[in-house]
């Protein structure tokens, strides 16, 4: 698996910009309740597992079961395999009340299971057997 590092550029004291290697890259998807439908985000995973090997759920308060959903449709489906999981709580800043409010983190981490790229292959392949023994009834 290849690891890719995120290259920042960062201020010195001397006034000059140097760039400095960050840790290895996370191929996050940050879930939200409203946004989009349950499904676009177990699609979105699978396809991060198909191009990096993995993928880090994250979710704040009332999204944290939507992740924990998504994870576990890819576990039972044996598309991954759930290497990390962290929770934890961060303070939100709430528009209403002007102050610091906590608020519940998730964060998932999958890696690619060994029967995935299979399954990918036979999902793909699926809808084309369907098609061409519909034609030959025909």
């Amino acid at each position: 698996m290849e690891e890719a590092t995120l290259v920042v550029a960062q201020a010195t004291d001397n006034g000059k910009t140097e760039l400095a290697s960050a840790s290895p890259r996370k191929y996050r998807i940050q879930v939200s309740n409203t946004k989009k439908p349950l499904f676009f985000y177990v699609n979105l995973a699978k396809k991060y597992i198909q191009q990096h090997d993995e993928v880090e759920l994250s979710a704040l308060g009332m999204a944290i079961t939507t992740v924990v959903t998504i994870a576990e449709i890819l576990k039972n489906n044996r598309m991954a395999i759930q290497k990390k999981i962290l929770t934890s709580t961060v303070d939100m800043k709430d528009e209403t009340k002007g102050r610091m409010v906590p608020k519940a983190k998730i964060e998932i981490l999958l890696v690619k299971a060994t029967s995935f790229d299979n399954l990918m292959t036979s999902a793909n392949t699926a809808p084309e057997m369907i098609t061409n023994n519909d034609k030959k009834e025909l």
